[in-house]
């Protein structure tokens, strides 16, 4: 493992440079209202928010397994980060994002970056679209002004009872400077006559909707409330003192029990973390034809959580949006990836104090977007089309997202998952009993590569497993066995099609034998690959049944079984 800054720079020249540096700047100005907004939205300042993006887009450029992957905040996080500062406040969000970053780096030292891969999509969908939908329920207040009473519930279902209780109180402005940012953000990319000038591309084309939407709504309620308008309209400045100027790195104290508390939150950030990150590379993979190093690519996540939390800052990942940007405005190496960190740190510098201007329902607006987008709403409806299986894990996840929190639904997911899993290779294992005669026509046993027919003798049973022989499947090759009426003298198991044998399948071929024993009956194992027949040895199986009845082939197990049954 090695980041991938080292292989891209062995050729790297002026017009990759270029290239770079054009990608990085567009990506720097796309990142900074998404972090404002993220940063507002999880609960912690504006300037986290961007603190954020530069410190992990930085790490992440350097450290990570892509070439084109841009880090930062994330909407993914704001439902985890907003719970865990109202349950233990700012030091206990840091505490945890450190032990995520800390998770994340041994899931990729242990090279477990192709496990989450295996995470269903019927998961991922599903606390996505529930994540998606508890951002815009987050948005209604500032979207529409309402004037609230306390604090908003932070239940799902309270929130919308607030909401319709509250409904009248709300402001007129807000409500359309929040409106208007949404049909701003989802229009701009249509405005052919404002994108092209002369028949050209002009250099609108490459701003992004939702930093339009800001200009446009943050000059326009600052002309209104010059005239004496939209004095109700309330700004980032309102709610946030803002400070242009970079944190002291910070350690929070920690104790047993705060970590203790702290770690299956963390073990959310982490997954999370994971998932987005690894999401984010495979899709840029398929898009540039290269291929990332899902463990190097874990290992920069975990740094970059481990860093962030030190300077303020909030749990980051891949941005699946902000990497195709980048892709798409000719981004090829993690220089452009570094430039856009250095595009927002001097924009944090020079500029944040006018973020003070910006309306929060425009921000809301900005995640009103940020959240249909996220939602994914087509793929969850086909989904729906799947098998009965798929539709309850999805279905699932996604209502324990929206009315409990993501700590439970990916818990609840992925046990639900690994259930069907389970399920599904049990039923993909067959057990069969064979009668009379024994046909190597369609497939050979081991070592065997000649097509062959062999009579079965009196008083001897062959069952062959046709899978793996695990839990999932033990008790039903006991259960088969058990429906046999006739007592055979010897019992020949063909295991030429088990690739695997676990302990509950080894737990049971000892309770075989033994059981067998007392009734008088031999077992025999035909066809045993060499992986399986180490396992058995190394569990002291040979010692129970007798080396001389683990034979590689079927023909070999039928002399064995005519020499028990002529003794």
């Amino acid at each position: 493992m090695k980041p991938s800054i080292i292989s891209s720079l062995k050729d790297y020249n002026r017009e990759t440079f270029v290239k770079d540096l054009l990608a990085g700047i567009i990506v720097g100005i796309v990142a900074l209202p998404l972090a404002i907004a993220f940063g507002i939205a999880s609960g912690v300042t504006p300037e986290q928010g961007i603190i954020t993006a530069i410190v992990a887009g930085l790490i992440i450029s350097l450290f990570g397994g892509s070439k084109v992957q841009i880090g930062g905040p994330t909407g993914a996080f704001i439902v985890i980060i907003a719970g865990i500062i109202q349950q233990y406040g700012i030091q206990g969000l840091m505490i945890a994002t450190l032990l995520a970053g800390a998770f994340l780096i041994m899931l990729g030292l242990f090279r477990l970056g192709t496990i989450i891969k295996f995470i269903p999509y019927p998961i991922v969908v599903g606390f996505t679209s529930g994540i998606a939908l508890t951002i815009f329920t987050t948005q209604i207040k500032d979207l529409f002004g309402l004037t609230v009473a306390g604090e908003v519930p932070a239940d799902f279902i309270s929130k919308w009872v607030c909401y319709a209780q509250n409904a009248a109180s709300a402001d007129m402005w807000s409500t359309a400077v929040g409106i208007g940012s949404v049909l701003i953000i989802a229009l701009w990319p249509n405005i052919k006559y404002i994108r092209y000038i002369g028949g050209h591309a002009s250099a609108l084309n490459k701003l992004p909707g939702s930093l339009v939407a800001i200009l446009v709504m943050t000059a326009g309620v600052a002309i209104l409330k010059s005239y004496g308008l939209a004095e109700s309209v309330e700004t980032i400045g309102d709610r946030f003192s803002i400070k242009a100027s970079l944190p002291q790195p910070a350690v929070p104290e920690m104790s047993w029990e705060i970590i203790r508390n702290l770690f299956a939150p963390a073990i959310t950030i982490a997954v999370l973390g994971a998932i987005e990150s690894l999401l984010s590379a495979t899709v840029a993979d398929g898009v540039t034809g290269d291929r990332h190093d899902s463990n190097q690519e874990l290992i920069a996540q975990g740094i970059a959580n481990l860093a962030t939390p030190i300077f303020g800052g909030i749990p980051a990942t891949g941005a699946i949006a902000r990497t195709m940007t980048n892709i798409n405005n000719g981004g090829r190496t993690p220089i452009a990836g570094i430039i856009h960190a250095v595009v927002l740190l001097l924009i944090f510098l020079i500029l944040m104090p006018y973020a003070k201007y910006i309306p929060m329902s425009c921000l809301a607006g900005v995640l009103v977007i940020v959240a249909y987008n996220m939602s994914g709403w087509r793929t969850f409806r086909q989904l729906l089309k799947n098998p009965k299986s798929d539709i309850s894990v999805l279905v699932i996840t996604f209502l324990l997202t929206v009315v409990f929190d993501l700590t439970v639904a990916i818990e609840v997911g992925l046990m639900l998952a690994c259930l069907l899993c389970m399920r599904r290779m049990a039923e993909t294992t067959q057990v069969k009993v064979l009668t009379d005669e024994v046909n190597t026509e369609n497939d050979v046993d081991f070592e065997s590569t000649n097509l062959e027919h062999f009579k079965i003798p009196d008083g001897c049973e062959i069952y062959e497993i046709n899978g793996p022989f695990f839990f999932g499947i033990a008790n039903r090759f006991e259960e088969i066995m058990g429906r046999m009426g006739k007592r055979p003298r010897v019992r020949i198991i063909r295991m030429r099609k088990v690739p695997f044998v676990d302990s509950t399948g080894m737990h049971n071929l000892e309770n075989l034998v033994l059981m067998s024993r007392q009734e008088n009956i031999r077992i025999i194992l035909s066809g045993v690959n060499p992986k399986v027949y180490d396992v058995l040895m190394h569990n002291g199986f040979g010692k129970i049944v007798g080396e001389e009845n683990i034979l590689p082939h079927i023909n070999k197990a039928l002399q064995r079984a005519q020499e028990i049954l002529d003794d």
